[in-house]
């Protein structure tokens, strides 16, 4: 239900405590407090050994929401009835395991969304029938909670229509917040709506339960700014698709993409069509820059049981292609993966992909989408075989090195084949933790550089390039690199922006 890779490729998985007894055991013998049941509900999975190690969650995380910490945790929080006001910390190491903080949150939150701020913490906004925003770490015991009216003004009655909002940085430290069928920008430190944007075009709903998704696309940085800020918000259902789909009467799922240039004076959406429509979809940003849409249905709504008809392929959005031209099908897969799946980029540019119940607990037979322990990883079409050849390799900087603000950089890599020095780029990802359709703190840098040049050494190259200038641009942490040549990106390496 929730994932989050983690900067030793590590993957941090979790479900809900109150689904029944999993597939897998807690170690040694141990049961949760208070509990017989002494099965695990979070994992940590090791992509490169492709083993899990069981963790015990000690409060329920269902329908949670988190953030990846400058210092490399994972700190998540909220969740259902004894997880509600709750934060818990992971640490990843051999040995490690979930710390929860009771009442770390001053309300609760069940469908929130978070986002990590220039200043190191992060922001945790809405949920059901919370109205509002904090902060996390808190920097007072008497840190107020303000209230957001947009989450107000947003929420369907009956419906809702507006939880797991989706919320981005803009790179002048503001935040882009979208509920239901309209955004906002706005001024978290002052509680002040800066700009109000447009209704989408339609007017349909794009947030759960009617679960559409959303991503920031590349930020291309110049100088010390970024010129051009975009969003793409694809899917969801049609209003009044929730009440019909408790009724047993299952609507066709939204088929356009609503694009906005929010930087603009005056900005309007511009609408397309996707191929395929698609409900509880997840769209997440790919190395080169492209933007995958994959799992999700196309009809019915989120929610237990309200969901059809899968859709098995995933659809690859080239955003710099001429319009018309900027959506293609890709390869299926055979898994349904509808309500409650999951899916993250992996550092070697595969998206992994796991989960699917919409069942209110573990069903395995006599339904018509049976509760699915798989992975599977999805491989764009970058990772070709016939591609080899004009594939980079990074050789400095190396894994993990530390990248300051505004610094320049030079960065050394290989290609076995023929390049085009004019067709490289270099790309920093903030890896997101993904639930319900919306993969938070997503973003992608388009770093600023000249072009190519070969150096000594037989098909080894550099581009320098400057980092990013500011943490309203990339917050402080954990990001993955990649050398992109003609649109065929390299193996990511890890690098900590500070």
């Amino acid at each position: 239900m929730h994932m989050q890779l983690l900067p030793n490729d590590r993957v941090v998985m979790y479900d809900r405590t109150d689904f029944g007894t999993s597939n897998i055991s807690l170690p040694e013998g141990k049961c949760r407090p208070n509990s017989t049941d002494c099965s695990a509900h979070s994992v940590e999975y090791d992509v490169a050994l492709n083993s899990v190690r069981p963790l015990m969650v000690l409060t329920n995380v269902w329908c949670s929401s988190g953030t990846l910490m400058r210092d490399g945790s994972l700190v998540q929080t909220g969740g259902f009835d004894d997880g509600y006001r709750v934060v818990r910390t992971y640490k990843s190491c051999d040995t490690c395991d979930w710390q929860e903080k009771p009442n770390g949150l001053s309300k609760s939150r069940w469908y929130a969304s978070n986002h990590l701020l220039p200043d190191g913490r992060q922001i945790i906004i809405g949920g059901r029938k919370a109205f509002n925003y904090e902060f996390y770490p808190k920097m007072s015991t008497s840190e107020s909670t303000p209230s957001l009216p947009f989450l107000v003004e947003t929420n369907d009655p009956q419906a809702e229509n507006n939880l797991y909002p989706f919320v981005f940085l803009f790179p002048d430290g503001n935040l882009f917040i979208f509920a239901n069928n309209r955004a906002i920008l706005f001024d978290y430190s002052k509680n002040l709506v800066l700009k109000t944007y447009p209704t989408m075009p339609g007017g349909q709903p794009r947030s759960y339960p009617s679960t559409g998704s959303a991503v920031l696309l590349p930020l291309r940085i110049k100088g010390e700014t970024v010129n051009e800020v975009e969003v793409l918000v694809c899917g969801g259902a049609p209003k009044g698709a929730f009440a019909n789909a408790n009724k047993g009467i299952f609507d066709g799922a939204l088929d356009t993409c609503g694009r906005i240039k929010i930087s603009d004076p005056n900005p309007q959406w511009f609408m397309e069509t996707m191929p395929l429509a698609r409900v509880m979809g997840d769209m997440l940003l790919l190395p080169n820059g492209h933007v995958l849409i994959i799992n999700g249905a196309s009809a019915g709504v989120a929610g237990w049981e309200l969901g059809r008809n899968p859709v098995l392929s995933p659809v690859a959005y080239r955003p710099d292609n001429q319009v018309g031209s900027r959506f293609e099908v890709q390869n299926p897969s055979t898994i349904p993966r509808v309500y409650h799946s999951t899916t993250v980029l992996l550092r070697d540019g595969r998206v992994l992909v796991g989960g699917s119940n919409p069942h209110d607990k573990y069903e395995f037979s006599n339904v018509l989408y049976p509760t699915e322990l798989s992975l599977e990883t999805f491989s764009p079409s970058y990772l070709d075989s016939n591609s080899s050849g004009l594939r980079p390799k990074i050789i400095l900087p190396v894994t993990n090195s530390r990248i300051r603000y505004g610094k320049q950089l030079v960065v050394v890599f290989t290609v076995s084949g023929v390049v085009d020095l004019s067709s490289v780029s270099v790309t920093m990802v903030a890896p997101s933790f993904n639930t319900h359709s919306f993969s938070m703190n997503q973003r992608l840098l388009v770093l600023d550089g000249g072009a190519a040049s070969k150096i000594i050494g037989r098909s080894r190259y550099q581009v320098v390039v400057r980092a990013p200038p500011s943490g309203n641009i990339a917050p402080a942490g954990n990001y993955l690199m990649f050398v992109v040549h003609k649109e065929i990106p390299s193996p990511g390496i890890w690098v900590q922006m500070q």
